[in-house]
């Protein structure tokens, strides 16, 4: 057992771990300490100044996300004197920080418009900064706004910690600024577009680049038919957007809210998901029976996808020709469904709701052929519902529109780091042993990092791998081309702890993701989903079943390859 220090935070009594710092220790006391450039497991470089307070043995003010508690120190979090400072901060950070709180994404979600309405800020004590910017529009799924950034180098932390490295200061003293190398754009730059930096801003300096405003224009054309189609994880974060606990399946309420929004159909994306999985067990099964490339590395992240080409080409045809399930739904979308309802493609307006801003690219990709028209985040659905004047909380539960509605509990946890693993296993090891009984693949769940698992199938020996974060993916990589590691499937997933923790779920106070374990409550609301179906395998989904039988043929077939399947190819810009 770790030792244990003894202190007091505020007069109150607190024992701690060794090498906790003053920060932990407030939170066992319950005291909270205001921050803005700490976020766990993501940024603690004290570089904010508002965790400042007052410990003895210390020379003046200390951070306190920084500072290490001693046996018997006595911390005061409170103190004029630490007031002072914080306030000066503030209003230090609000003489350059582009004041357009009514017209700001993040107005009544801000961490610097919280504080300074707690501290009786002045915005204007000292001279504002008039100098300007134009906004960074170069990429498809974010918006960078130089002017309001604070400075906070969470979004340097988030993207350092991805492994990827397209942001950092520029300049030094007054002048430093957050930007790309050269002053490049994003879209210049090695952003995949996995968007961790947006959700780690505590201002509205970085956020999704919205078509909020298309899908509305194309729900208001009498000309279109709106179809919506949500992703997995939507259904467990969605609801933090109205303030319901975080891990709370918002299911049937989300597809009535959508529903509301105007004459469209909704449909459940979990199909494409199970599409996916027997598209990708085939391909598996056929790369290890016919000596394909391995091992096999899941693309169904567009994020992680755009790593490789940028970074790892010599990576690319270990990667699976399978679409995402985003992208296999505007493909069946504009194909099966416009072919057995009658409609002209063009007439068909496909958006998907997703967790992720890197989708936002993926569907502006070539290759992809414009089948889907619009890619909105779980933040935009939120703001469009709140515009529509919905009552989310007050909602009945409703199911999805046929022919688009049942799909196996394999589809559903696809949004969890392991759940794309979990889903394929099932159906590869029923399709290598026809008598192979489901079982729960545990040994792939969870947040950890890397999950590594080697499995027997039909007197198969299959090794596999599950890396979230591309830190990790990175990690994984390097194991692979050592010799170090050998695998025959692995599953990738850009955001550390897989969709539900994407870079388009809602963003949360830092009180709430800073006690919270978001990832895995998120997840428990998925495999709970799973559980509770009747359905496990992909393979057993009655949609499924029809869309093979009466469009595709069989997995792997020559129309599933032209509908569902693409290739990749390197960057050129790299």
């Amino acid at each position: 057992m770790a030792d244990m220090i003894n202190l007091k935070i505020n007069n109150i009594p607190v024992s701690v771990p060794a090498g906790s710092t003053i920060l932990d220790a407030a939170r066992i006391a319950h005291v909270e300490i205001p921050t803005l450039c700490y976020l766990k497991d993501v940024a603690c470089v004290g570089s904010c100044r508002m965790c400042l307070v007052e410990a003895t043995g210390a020379r003046g003010l200390v951070a306190a996300c920084v500072y290490p508690v001693s046996e018997g120190m006595e911390v005061q979090t409170n103190t004029e004197k630490c007031r002072k400072s914080r306030k000066t901060s503030l209003e230090l950070m609000l003489s350059k920080h582009k004041k357009e709180c009514l017209a700001c994404d993040r107005a009544g979600n801000c961490e610097l418009q919280r504080l300074s309405v707690e501290y009786n800020c002045d915005p204007n004590r000292f001279e504002q900064d008039t100098e300007r910017h134009p906004l960074d529009l170069s990429a498809p799924y974010v918006v960078r706004d130089r002017d309001k950034c604070i400075n906070c180098n969470r979004c340097v932390a988030a993207c350092k910690k991805q492994s990827v490295g397209a942001i950092g200061p520029i300049g030094r003293g007054y002048a430093v600024h957050i930007g790309s190398a050269f002053e490049m754009s994003l879209m210049e730059s090695v952003c995949v577009g996995c968007g961790q930096c947006i959700v780690a801003c505590p201002v509205g300096a970085l956020k999704e680049r919205t078509t909020v405003d298309e899908v509305w224009a194309a729900i208001a054309d009498p000309q279109k038919k709106v179809v919506f189609f949500t992703a997995p994880s939507v259904r467990a974060t969605l609801g933090e957007a109205f303030d319901l606990p975080v891990g709370t399946n918002v299911e049937g309420k989300m597809v009535a809210a959508i529903r509301r929004l105007g004459n469209v159909e909704v449909f459940n994306m979990d199909i494409t998901a199970d599409l996916t999985i027997m598209e990708e067990a085939t391909e598996l099964i056929n790369r290890i029976q016919t000596g394909g490339v391995m091992p096999m590395f899941t693309s169904c992240c567009p994020a992680w996808v755009k790593f490789v080409e940028q970074k790892h080409p010599e990576m690319i045809p270990h990667l699976s020709t399978c679409k995402s399930p985003q992208e296999m739904f505007g493909g069946l979308l504009k194909t099966y469904y416009c072919e057995k309802n009658g409609i002209d493609p063009k007439d068909l307006y496909v958006v998907s709701v997703i967790p992720c801003t890197a989708k936002k690219y993926e569907c502006k990709r070539p290759e992809m052929n414009g089948e889907v028209d619009a890619a909105i985040t779980t933040r935009e659905l939120a703001r469009m519902i709140k515009t529509a004047g919905i009552c989310f909380k007050d909602l009945p539960d409703e199911a999805f529109d046929d022919p688009f509605a049942t799909c196996s509990g394999g589809g559903t946890i696809f949004g969890a780091t392991g759940g794309v693993m979990e889903a394929a296993l099932r159906v590869a090891a029923r399709m290598l042993d026809g008598n192979f009984e489901l079982v729960d693949f545990t040994k792939v769940r969870g947040t950890s990092p890397i999950k590594e698992a080697t499995y027997n199938v039909a007197g198969k020996t299959i090794r596999v791998a599950v890396a979230s974060g591309l830190a990790n993916a990175e990690t994984v990589i390097k194991n692979i081309q050592s010799g170090k590691k050998h695998y025959d499937f692995v599953e990738i997933m850009a955001c550390p702890g897989g969709c539900v923790n994407g870079g388009g779920q809602p963003t949360l106070p830092d009180s709430i993701r800073n006690s919270l374990d978001l990832k895995d409550l998120r997840a428990k609301a998925l495999y709970k989903s799973d559980k509770k179906n009747k359905l496990r395998r992909s393979s057993e989904s009655p949609v499924i079943e029809t869309l093979y039988n009466e469009y595709f043929g069989a997995p792997g077939g020559e129309r599933s390859h032209k509908v569902l399947h693409t290739h990749y190819k390197a960057d050129p810009r790299v």
